[in-house]
């Protein structure tokens, strides 16, 4: 007989249910049925017969016809196979199907998915696993608290403060200034500390700051949910973690700090005593204007130590700590305009009364302190410079403080602890120079000592490279020494007036109007100049008044101008033309447009009326300046910027990431060359023939508003564009004020004062430097007249649709025919200088009188007539009209 065990045959039933036979203890070689397969009660092999191949000496196996057969069997079975019932080797107890159990004999130390259940019974986790992970998670939760709370150390007040000086640098690497907190900090006891600064604090911060342990679990368990989401993490914090926080800590928002802050505040909490905490709370906290704590703000605030605060006093300091840039009354506007003195005293005064009013209710205020308190609000003095902060250099270093802050996560309160070095774009020669303009001009025109009507008058100005977006200038004010904190070159508040309207020229080449088919428009194309005319919409009607009155829209002179090409009305400053084609254009284009150059949306106006097109918005010196810079650098435009590099203690501060910004082309070209060539026809024959001072190819745009309220001039070469706005303010309410008067002049227009500040900075910054005038501008658009307009005949034909109250005329009635002489060979096309007035036109040439209400002021007398060419050609006649009429008593541009 052979040594190994002949291979039994094969049942009939075949296929691979053979395959899952069972294996006996004496017929090695052969496989188990399978589990339950007999259908057996108890789980086992059963002695029936079930066919003459059935020779396993170990039990008899049945015969299955299919595979499927086999395995509803098995399932069966194993469904009904008592979990503890005995087996043979490889087919006992519990199994289901093979490959999902144990060896035998084997137990697994984690029984999961479990052994002998099936379906969805098998995810389910048993009891026992349950509560094992619970008691392990509860065990390594223990574990790693207590690791956290034995590695953390107590933090210490006089840690932070050793506070630095930051540095700031000129664009060519030399030093500009150094300031810090160093001298504004100084630590004392809690006896030092006035009981209703104690308690005002925590009425209204934490409390039971007497009673917790030093931390807010539902507090922290709200941040850290707020954080996940990316959301808000206010909420979190008691005063032990504000304290640890302000000592310890930084300031970044992440899970990690708040983690950490946890495990140091219990500690801190368990520690020290409570009056420990508060002291050093209040002698690290960030009370604004480089004040680190309560010795320091009392000194700031009220020019008093600290010990000698009065109750009222100290809840206007305890305001403070919900956030200075918004609560400081004299207002935060450089770091955010919302923040303006205004805003920020009528903030500061609610939260004051409410504190008062906590401090009452939790007993720590009696009736009678609490009604002489309350009597009266204690105004903070005002701000005072400090060390190396006089002149422009005060608004230099602000305004680059508030380019790190809104390009980085540095806090204003990390960044007034010093350690920072700042690389700034500001060229000192430039910077020099600006100044040294506005005081010469300010010297030689205004007399603020012997004229009431010349004091409180203010000029802002700013510099910027067109193509990078370098601020390489600015004047900001007579200096925080004087008593001036806002800085002028980066505010808004002051409207622009006609500076608006190459905006307006600009979006009808771009967008035409809404009858030229969506095909830009020539800035040949005619409208009618006359003053006070009605302005109609593109469906007929007439814009009416609050009283449904007609609106008529007003030049400063009644100059009979009739029908002048855009050209025209942008060399002698026209409203009439402008507002009606920002009309025609769509003021939403017109806005686009702006912004698209660089005007920040939330510094225009939001009423886009017709006023709209001749300046009722906002913008600062510094977006005015850049986005003339726009047309300057052909349509490409170049976000402004102040600084170039952030150090930290020498190396690069990791959250200041953002690069120089990228020029972006945002107006075709020739339509930026087409704005340029009639802005330079501005200096040569318009309201800015100031600028012709400069000796050099320049272009540029006068404006003054209603009421002449403010006065600019914004121009440009190649290689600087410089806006300069010239404003009277009330000091007390920061309105503006009437210019009407100033300098011994009936008014003040864009083309006197802010003209001849301009014409003093640009030559002396371009001194030296090549002149390589501007791109040629090529013919744009086609020509669309205003309708109405004589000849040529236009396309469309104009039939207004008459309102209820009354039928307007096609023709104004002041309209008066210029005469259309041919032009010369050499200006067939009219574009360039040269072809104005060339062939029509007398007069010794315009200047910029623009700007009061409605001609509601004595005007210039006019006795001459500007010629118009059949194509271009300008006649430099006298008579212009800058702003004017506000809609609805706007102003205007």
């Amino acid at each position: 007989m052979s040594e190994h065990r002949r291979k039994p045959p094969q049942p009939q039933g075949g296929g691979r249910a053979a395959a899952r036979r069972g294996q006996s203890g004496s017929s090695p070689g052969r496989r188990a049925a399978p589990r339950g397969a007999t259908e057996s009660p108890a789980g086992s092999y059963t002695s029936q017969s079930y066919g003459p191949d059935s020779q396993d000496t170990g039990g008899d196996e049945p015969v299955y016809g299919s595979r499927a057969e086999a395995r509803r069997a098995a399932q069966k079975g194993g469904r009904r196979r008592p979990a503890d019932a005995a087996g043979p080797a490889g087919a006992g107890p519990g199994r289901g199907r093979g490959r999902a159990t144990s060896a035998p004999g084997k137990k697994r130390l984690i029984d999961y998915p479990r052994v002998g259940r099936h379906g969805w019974r098998r995810w389910v986790p048993s009891w026992k696993l349950v509560s094992g992970l619970f008691i392990g998670f509860v065990g390594s939760l223990v574990a790693m608290v207590g690791i956290g709370y034995a590695m953390v150390s107590i933090p210490n007040e006089n840690d932070a403060a050793k506070s630095q000086n930051n540095v700031y640098y000129w664009a060519g690497g030399s030093q500009m200034v150094a300031t810090g907190t160093g001298v504004n900090r100084q630590n004392v006891g809690i006896e030092q500390i006035p009981p209703a600064m104690r308690w005002a604090v925590i009425s209204a911060e934490n409390k039971s700051f007497y009673q917790d342990s030093g931390i807010d679990p539902m507090g922290i368990a709200r941040a850290v949910a707020n954080m996940a989401r990316g959301g808000q993490t206010q909420g979190g914090s008691t005063i032990t973690q504000q304290y640890v926080k302000n000592t310890y800590l930084s300031q970044d928002q992440t899970l990690t700090r708040k983690f950490k802050e946890m495990f140091i505040s219990i500690k801190v909490g368990t520690k020290l005593k409570k009056n420990v905490i508060l002291r050093g709370y209040l002698n690290t906290s960030y009370f604004g204007r480089g004040a680190y704590g309560i010795q320091a703000a009392a000194q700031t605030y009220y020019g008093k130590d600290a010990v000698d605060l009065q109750p009222s006093e100290c809840a206007v300091l305890a305001a403070l700590l919900k956030g200075p840039t918004y609560y400081d009354p004299a207002g935060n506007p450089d770091l955010d305009k919302s923040a303006d003195a205004i805003a920020n005293k009528k903030r500061s005064m609610a939260r004051w009364a409410w504190i008062l009013g906590e401090m009452h209710k939790d007993n720590h205020l009696s009736d009678v302190d609490y009604q002489k308190a309350i009597k009266k609000y204690p105004m903070p003095d005002g701000r005072k410079a400090t060390k190396g902060m006089t002149g422009q250099i005060s608004y230099l270093a602000d305004t680059a403080k508030k380019y790190v802050l809104a390009h980085s996560d540095i806090t204003e309160a990390q960044f007034d602890r010093g350690g920072y070095q700042i690389y700034t774009t500001f060229q000192k020669d430039k910077v020099n120079a600006l100044a040294k303009a506005v005081k010469k001009v300010q010297k030689d025109r205004l007399d603020p000592k012997h004229r009431d009507l010349d004091k409180y008058v203010q000029f802002g100005a700013a510099s910027v490279v067109p193509k990078d977006g370098a601020i390489v200038a600015l004047y900001g004010g007579d200096g925080y020494e004087n008593g001036h904190f806002t800085n002028n070159a980066d505010t808004s508040g002051v409207p622009v007036g006609s500076t608006w309207k190459p905006f307006v020229l600009a979006a009808a080449m771009k967008y035409g109007t809404y009858d030229s088919k969506g095909e830009g428009i020539s800035p040949l194309s005619k409208y009618n100049g006359n003053d006070h005319l009605k302005v109609h919409r593109p469906d007929g009607s007439f814009y009416l008044n609050k009283d449904n009155s007609y609106f008529f829209q007003n030049n400063e002179s009644d100059h009979p101008w009739g029908y002048i090409t855009l050209r025209k009305a942008m060399e002698q400053s026209v409203n009439t033309p402008f507002v009606q084609l920002g009309v025609d254009v769509g003021m939403t284009h017109v806005r686009d447009v702006a912004k698209s150059a660089g005007i920040l949306s939330d510094s225009m106006s939001q009423d886009l009326n017709p006023s709209f097109a001749i300046g009722t918005s906002t913008p600062s010196a510094i977006r005015m300046a850049d986005a003339y810079a726009t047309f300057a650098a052909s349509g490409k435009q170049t976000d402004p910027y102040s600084v170039t590099a952030v150090k930290a203690n020498g190396a690069d501060a990791p959250s200041f990431v953002k690069p120089r910004p990228a020029p972006q082309q945002v107006l075709d070209s020739n339509i930026a060359n087409n704005v340029t060539d009639v802005l330079e026809n501005v200096i040569q024959n318009g309201t800015g023939t100031n600028a012709k001072a400069l000796g050099r190819t320049a272009a540029g745009k006068t404006g003054t508003t209603d009421e002449n309220k403010s006065a600019w001039f914004v121009g440009y070469t190649q290689q600087l564009s410089t806006s300069v706005a010239m404003f009277r303010e009330n000091p007390k309410d920061h309105k503006l004020l009437s210019m009407n008067g100033t300098a011994g002049a009936d008014s003040i227009h864009g083309g006197d004062i802010p003209t001849s500040v301009w014409t003093e900075y640009m030559m002396s910054a371009l001194k030296g430097k090549n002149d390589p005038g501007f791109p040629a501008a090529t013919e744009i658009g086609t020509l669309k007249d205003e309708v109405g307009a004589p000849t040529p005949t236009p396309s469309a034909t104009f039939t207004p649709t008459p309102t209820p109250s009354a039928t307007p005329s096609p023709t104004p009635s002041k309209t008066t025919p210029t005469p259309t002489p041919s032009a010369s060979a050499s200006c067939v096309f009219g574009w360039g200088n040269a072809c104005d007035g060339n062939t029509t036109g007398t007069g010794p040439g315009g200047t910029d009188t623009g700007g009061t209400d409605g001609g509601s002021t004595p005007t210039p007398t006019v006795t001459d007539t500007a010629g118009e060419g059949t194509t271009r050609g300008n006649g430099n006649g006298n008579g212009n009209g800058n702003s004017n009429g506000g809609f609805f008593g706007g102003p205007t541009g």
